[in-house]
């Protein structure tokens, strides 16, 4: 666990619930001065960002209620610019406009990245640089996938401020439909073998009668 993440997410109040049951020993170090790191992508962590298909993304109101959407786009639709930014193409959708629009008074987000199948996940906390017009049309051929149906309409460029890998406790195993194939082929493959050979069986056994 890095010191990024530790300095902001271990507030004085979660600091007191830490104590309060008794883990707050074991997080101390991750706030000594002797602990560095969490802020910068390693090429692991950008492996796994460009992998994903989609991403939890929570922005808040200035009335201060949390907002979390789910955001979906082509495999490695959210791309690993540099060691310190990722971005993506904001897509046409519903038209509410609640994230881009609490972005415009607080560009704070987190964004939580599932791996279903192999129970992984990892905590990205940013700040937001919105891009439209002109600069986003320059920007959106690198954050594009052309063959996508989706229509972008803007830019969102996330400097990254702290990440956190997950434990895989209590994450369910889940595939997608693209996932589960590989596993279906197999079981489609022995299904012909078997009804073949139980067809040779059945006209062996006929003829034998």
């Amino acid at each position: 666990m890095p010191r990024a993440f530790a300095e902001i997410a271990f507030t004085p109040n979660v600091r007191a619930a830490q104590a309060r049951h008794g883990s707050a020993a074991g997080y101390e170090k991750f706030l000594s001065p002797d602990v560095s790191g969490g802020a910068a992508l390693s090429p692991d962590e950008a492996t796994f960002i460009q992998a994903r298909d989609g991403f939890y993304q929570a922005t808040v109101s200035e009335t201060g209620w949390p907002y979390v959407q789910f955001r979906g786009g082509p495999k490695g639709f959210l791309r690993v610019i540099d060691a310190k930014t990722i971005g993506y193409a904001d897509y046409r959708g519903n038209r509410q406009y609640v994230s881009l629009g609490n972005l415009a008074g607080d560009n704070r987000t987190s964004l939580i990245l599932m791996d279903y199948p192999n129970r992984r996940r990892i905590k990205i906390w940013g700040r937001v640089r919105v891009v439209e017009g002109d600069e986003a049309a320059e920007i959106l051929p690198a954050l594009h996938d052309a063959d996508y149906v989706g229509r972008p309409e803007r830019a969102i460029l996330i400097t990254v401020e702290a990440f956190d890998w997950n434990c895989p406790a209590h994450i369910p195993q889940r595939l997608t439909e693209t996932e589960l194939e590989p596993y279906l082929a197999q079981m489609r493959a022995r299904i012909s073998d078997l009804t073949t050979e139980t067809a040779r069986l059945t006209d062996l056994l006929g003829a034998a009668s």
